[in-house]
């Protein structure tokens, strides 16, 4: 019974000691990976650094946040070059790893901006909101864009909201007064009732 229960014990720590060994030996090998992939990035090579930092991560996820930002600085190189829908897939890439940035959602968004892509820049916006429910600024872009919509009134409800948090927010107090001169010139007066004309009295009978 000791013999095997010893056999048994020794085959298990040989066992452990087998799968430390091996996470070890992957977690070098990531580390060596991400190396060679933020070298690659400080050279501006991106294909070559998000192919290491994609291996990287797979082996230890610890380096996401470093393929996230090589995401990212690629995809301001493509919106420098004007190759926006490659800077938005880019910037995409790297929210899904790093889906609390605020700062990719503005980079996105810009991108947006620049192809008239209002809604999905709104789209952007409301989430950056999210994370940030308090910043004034991102409440002023949020209604701007609207008012570039037409829609005045989520535009002025995002407004309201910036005068609340900072009162004498300059672009908030023009917008409004915009947006309220605005909603004075479409209100129409509404024409008096037109006065029914009589009715003709019906002509008397003539007599025999």
């Amino acid at each position: 019974m000791k013999i095997s229960f010893a056999f048994t014990l020794i085959t298990a720590l040989a066992l452990c000691v087998s799968q430390v060994s091996g996470a070890e030996k992957k977690n070098v090998e990531a580390n060596k990976l991400a190396r060679e992939g933020a070298e690659a990035a400080k050279n501006q090579d991106w294909d070559k650094a998000v192919e290491l930092l994609r291996k990287a991560t797979a082996m230890d996820h610890k380096y996401a946040d470093e393929l996230a930002a090589v995401y990212q600085r690629r995809g301001y190189a493509d919106a420098s070059e004007q190759s926006y829908q490659d800077a938005i897939t880019e910037y995409s890439e790297a929210l899904k790893l790093t889906p609390q940035d605020v700062r990719i959602y503005e980079q996105r968004a810009a991108v947006e901006m620049k192809i008239n892509d209002y809604d999905k820049a709104l789209t952007d916006y409301s989430e950056i909101i999210k994370l940030k429910p308090n910043e004034v600024r991102y409440y002023n872009y949020r209604a701007y864009i609207y008012e570039l919509k037409n829609d005045s009134t989520n535009s002025m409800t995002d407004t309201e909201k910036v005068l609340k948090l900072d009162p004498n927010n300059k672009d908030a107090k023009a917008r409004k007064q915009r947006l309220d001169q605005k909603q004075a010139a479409n209100v129409s007066v509404t024409p008096p009732p037109s006065t029914p004309k009589p009715k003709a009295s019906p002509q008397g009978k003539k007599r025999p």
